[in-house]
């Protein structure tokens, strides 16, 4: 039998053969035309309210599952309304809206309070939300108990996967991460196995990726989002996710290196947002500041802050750690202070403490650097996840080289690079090499520290980080000379601070260690050049050609 071309089709046909091909933009325009013909049944509707979705036009997708309850309650049919007060429920809680939310999850318990059907389960999902939202992750975790067996029992793979996922994230607020993403792995595999109907599937994707990141499994999120893609692949007007989840696929994605991919996730966030006529989500400007940030376009940064600022997200850490590197240490430290004496919850916490790292130990607390190391090496075993052993481990490095124990700092610092690769995020890789090298140098193997150096350096390049090569250049001077000096290169490189007439305290400034392991440098230097004056030592230092 001979097919009729597309051309051929009426609206209503087309529709339904795109909506089948999962060519959702065209799907949609076929079958909106055919609605305003006539008016589509509760079969094409939810058709219609799929393709919306799936096109990001969510107030329409809305407006459709609010006709799509009223043609259910007037036919009759209880369990299909309250299928509709489920997406409703959900989709205003996602929204932020629990008044609503709220709303349209009792309409839907009373649809169905004598109903023996699976929408029951569907139910108790939507009220385990609600839980989770609350803090009540004990009570959230038996409500998604009873929905998943309902799910089980009816066989609907959407509601045990969207179960089985609120039960995962209800033992992570329980404090058992390790089982609780082993649930949300169940999910996933639903979700890249293609068993989830085409909204399910993007939800459910957007939420593991947002509680990966919460607990920082970013291995885990990078693993299931490369899996996920294949998903996409075949169908590329699909913009399913939601404005949130964009920004989390852009955090993914300044990990692995892709920053310009990730600032272009961000912006469509927010362009996501007006269409939807809503207020940009504040997430999406503060990662477009990250980027900015990390490119150095300080003045962009500043702004897409204060924008998220303004819309109730907190613009810290990445604040904090733009007014380090603008060199405005003391307005870092007291904003990083502010935030973790004022933070209890551990998610949070851990989303602060390895930025509160940085700072101390850039301006020389190495006191309050250690406790923040402690605390985050507590939270990686609890975790269990390589990103925040990859931070513990790059800290004890850099606290060993801030007390002048090259040495000690080597092994945690290779760790730290080993882990770094492993997960995909070449420029915290980069970033340990400037740390190695730095090592390497001290030990006063200047070959192995120009390698590192310069391979941290293409990397830096290549991103374009450019506040990262100038704090590059500017650290070549530490490679020690062809020389013979008896002075290793912190030594010589205090020395060349020395003779520009630089105080102790201004030293101690300018290489952001404390001003007592400047005076210790010193004192070997006089030693070792065996001097007596630091006058004497920068004239041994010109006749030496050591300047």
């Amino acid at each position: 039998m001979v097919q009729c071309p597309l051309s051929c089709m009426g609206d209503l046909e087309r529709g339904r053969d795109c909506y089948r091909r999962r060519a959702w933009s065209d799907a949609y325009h076929a079958l909106q035309r055919a609605d305003q013909t006539t008016p589509l049944d509760a079969d094409d509707l939810d058709s219609l309210a799929t393709a919306a979705y799936l096109t990001g036009r969510d107030l329409e997708f809305q407006a459709i599952l609010e006709r799509l309850y009223r043609l259910h309650v007037e036919s009759g049919n209880r369990a299909r309304a309250a299928h509709s007060t489920f997406w409703l429920a959900l989709t205003f809680l996602l929204r932020g809206e629990t008044a609503r939310s709220n709303a349209w999850t009792a309409r839907g318990q009373r649809l169905i309070e004598d109903l023996d059907c699976v929408e029951r389960g569907y139910m108790a999902c939507v009220v385990a939300e609600h839980q989770l939202r609350a803090g009540q992750a004990s009570a959230a975790h038996e409500t998604a108990g009873r929905a998943a067996a309902v799910g089980e029992s009816c066989r609907d793979a959407d509601l045990t996967a969207a179960a089985r996922h609120a039960q995962g994230r209800a033992l992570i607020q329980q404090g058992d991460v390790v089982a609780g993403l082993k649930c949300l792995d169940e999910t996933m595999l639903a979700v890249v196995e293609g068993e989830l109907l085409p909204i399910m599937t993007g939800l459910m994707y957007c939420s593991v990726i947002d509680t990966c990141r919460q607990v920082y499994a970013l291995g885990r999120a990078r693993e299931w989002t490369s899996a996920f893609s294949r998903v996409c692949e075949d169908q590329p007007d699909m913009s399913m996710f939601t404005g949130i989840c964009l920004v989390h696929r852009a955090e993914i994605m300044q990990l692995q290196g892709a920053w310009p991919d990730a600032l272009t996730e961000a912006c469509r966030a927010c362009e996501r947002a007006q269409r939807a006529d809503r207020k940009p989500p504040g997430a999406a400007l503060y990662q477009q500041a990250e980027i900015h940030r990390l490119y150095g376009e300080f003045a962009k940064a500043e702004d897409a802050y204060r924008a998220a600022n303004a819309l109730g997200f907190e613009p810290h850490p990445g604040l904090a750690l733009l007014r380090l590197a603008q060199g405005r240490t003391d307005a870092a430290c007291a904003a990083i202070r502010r935030l973790t004496s004022a933070t209890t919850d551990r998610m949070r916490r851990a989303r602060f403490l390895p930025a509160h790292l940085e700072i101390m130990l850039a301006s020389g607390e190495l006191a309050e650097a250690r406790h923040a190391r402690d605390e985050l090496r507590a939270l990686a075993d609890a975790f269990d996840t390589d990103v925040l052993r990859a931070v513990v481990a790059q800290a004890d490095g850099a606290i060993a080289l801030a007390e002048d124990s090259a040495r000690a700092a080597v092994e945690p610092l290779r760790y730290a690079f080993d882990l770094w690769e492993r997960l995909g995020a070449p420029y915290e890789a980069a970033r340990v090499r400037v740390l190695i090298g730095r090592a390497c140098n001290a030990l006063d193997d200047g070959e192995a520290a120009a390698l590192e150096l310069d391979a941290a350096k293409s990397v830096f390049e290549r991103l374009g980080a450019r506040p990262d090569l100038a704090r590059l250049d500017a650290l070549t001077t530490l490679i020690q000379p062809e020389s013979k000096s008896p002075l290793t290169a912190r030594e010589l490189h205090v020395l060349r601070l020395i003779s520009t007439g630089r105080t102790n305290k201004e030293i101690a400034d300018e290489l952001r260690l404390s001003e007592r392991t400047i005076d210790r440098h010193v004192t070997n230097i006089l030693t070792k050049l065996d001097v007596r004056s630091r006058t004497a030592a920068t004239a041994y230092a010109y006749d030496h050609r050591l300047l």
